[in-house]
């Protein structure tokens, strides 16, 4: 009596090399992407001559050429009360300005001189570098 071996089977594919692409997709696409408030309107901000690299996290307040203003990308009617709130809650709160090169003083100057009354920590105006 002769005894026949089964055909040998194929090793099925591995799907752990399709997991390792995913895993490196997300974390490229993490670190190349912004997790910054963005404003609803567009903001082209000052040139600055001098300056650093700005911190990460806080409050960032966008302002358009008419004068809009956001907070974190959400539109408000009523700054100066949303700030005055999260201020109170977190003092030490980095907030930045992003306003519109071409927005008025007159938009800014009472917003920054309320958040110093408050008590506020830090204010940064953001500007965009100086191209050499």
């Amino acid at each position: 009596m002769r005894l026949t071996r089964p055909p040998a089977r194929q090793a099925p594919e591995t799907i752990i090399a399709l997991i390792d692409v995913v895993f490196f997709l997300l974390v490229f696409f993490m670190l190349i992407g912004r997790m910054d408030a963005t404003a609803p309107f567009a903001v082209s901000p000052p040139v600055a001559t001098t300056g650093s690299d700005m911190p990460a996290g806080g409050i960032t307040l966008s302002v358009s050429a008419t004068g809009a203003m956001a907070i974190d990308g959400v539109p408000s009617s009523d700054p100066q009360t949303a700030l005055l709130e999260q201020v109170k809650v977190a003092p030490d709160t980095l907030i930045r300005i992003n306003a519109h090169h071409a927005a008025e003083l007159r938009h800014i100057l009472p917003l920054i001189a309320v958040l110093e009354a408050a008590g506020a920590g830090d204010v940064a105006l953001v500007v965009t570098p100086a191209s050499p």
